[in-house]
């Protein structure tokens, strides 16, 4: 059965908040045996090494992932070994329209890709909400931020399970 770890950076609460959301997401999917939030600096690695797929999120900083989650991607390839695994992002910011969150997902993505992982978010294809490259919430999350964090939860999980389930 597979396991799902999520990986954070968080500076007001903001983005652990979403993790959580996320996090319930993936456990509402019947297959996945186990979800674990982790902070970005104290990663379980041998946790990590049993799953199948990795969830990192961020707060957006001037149209960028975190300086913390950059270096998380930058210095894992050794330690935290992300290849073949599945992997999926969100991101939290203060600002409502056009705050860079969907650029802030993309340098994860682009980390992500570049450490061999698949990336899947379900996109407008798995229903409402439709989650683009990920979900990007408003500060705490909450109404449609909110269900599009459950939202990738769900689908980082179904897929997790369709992949490697049983």
């Amino acid at each position: 059965m597979p396991k799902i770890a999520i990986i954070y950076h968080s500076e007001s609460g903001n983005t652990e908040a979403m993790a959580v959301m996320v996090a319930g997401g993936c456990r509402s999917v019947a297959g996945v045996d186990e979800v674990r939030l982790m902070h970005w600096d104290a990663v379980d690695r041998d946790y990590l090494d049993q799953c199948r797929a990795v969830i990192l999120g961020s707060p957006n900083y001037e149209g960028c992932c975190s300086w913390q989650m950059k270096k998380f991607l930058d210095t894992s390839a050794d330690a935290a070994p992300l290849a073949d695994k599945l992997g999926g992002v969100f991101v939290t910011q203060n600002w409502p329209g056009g705050g860079g969150g969907s650029f802030a997902e993309m340098t994860m993505i682009a980390g992500m890709l570049v450490r061999g992982m698949m990336i899947y978010a379900g996109g407008i294809a798995r229903g409402h909400p439709p989650i683009h490259f990920g979900a990007v919430a408003r500060r705490i999350p909450e109404g449609i931020d909110r269900e599009r964090a459950i939202k990738l939860g769900v689908n980082i999980g179904e897929k997790t399970v369709e992949l490697w389930g049983k």
